[in-house]
């Protein structure tokens, strides 16, 4: 932060009229400086470290001719407009099944696991969007492969962490109520 305000403070330091009586390095910096600051060093002030490609470019290359036909992938069931019909459907039956146990005051255990199974179900299918799209299969597969597992673990180790807070405690729309009221 400093570094990004020392040549501004600079600037308007030297922009101001000198005072008499005053010992300051200021004037003579004023007399020495004449012309403004050249844009590289304007920039170079702004940059606090070393620009990193953390994924370079790959080469820009045609696979067969200009005139073969884009593969067309198999088609799936799971994948296509049902699988988005089905992410629209969960994101919206996860608005009533919110609202329910807090508008009926009724803290049942049958509600709480329709809501932690569909905030589950909704996490994993939102984080596997986010995988697919940022890293694709033939750019860096085992990241891909990586970060799939640990969406899989995560599913289960945040299941089990709701089951124990179900089983054990106040369960989830309970423990929303009183942190409200607090």
């Amino acid at each position: 932060m400093a570094s990004a305000l020392r040549p501004t403070l600079l600037r308007s330091a030297m922009a101001l009229p000198a005072r008499r009586g005053a010992s300051s390095i200021i004037p003579a910096l004023r007399a020495q400086s004449v012309s403004r600051p050249s844009l590289a060093l304007q920039k170079a002030a702004f940059q606090t470290s070393a620009m990193r490609a953390l994924l370079p470019p790959l080469p820009q290359t045609v696979k067969g001719t200009l005139n073969d036909a884009a593969p067309v992938p198999h088609a799936e069931p799971t994948h296509g407009s049902y699988h988005w019909t089905f992410e629209r459907g969960l994101s919206l039956a996860l608005v009533p099944a919110t609202l329910i146990p807090f508008a009926a005051g009724v803290g049942n255990p049958y509600l709480d696991s329709a809501l932690i199974g569909g905030i589950i179900l909704h996490s994993y299918i939102g984080f596997t969007s986010c995988i697919t799209d940022y890293f694709p299969t033939w750019r860096v597969p085992m990241t891909r492969k990586i970060f799939e597992y640990l969406n899989i673990l995560a599913v289960f180790v945040v299941g089990y962490g709701f089951y124990e807070f179900e089983t054990n405690d106040v369960g989830l729309t309970e423990a929303v109520k009183k942190i409200w009221t607090a």
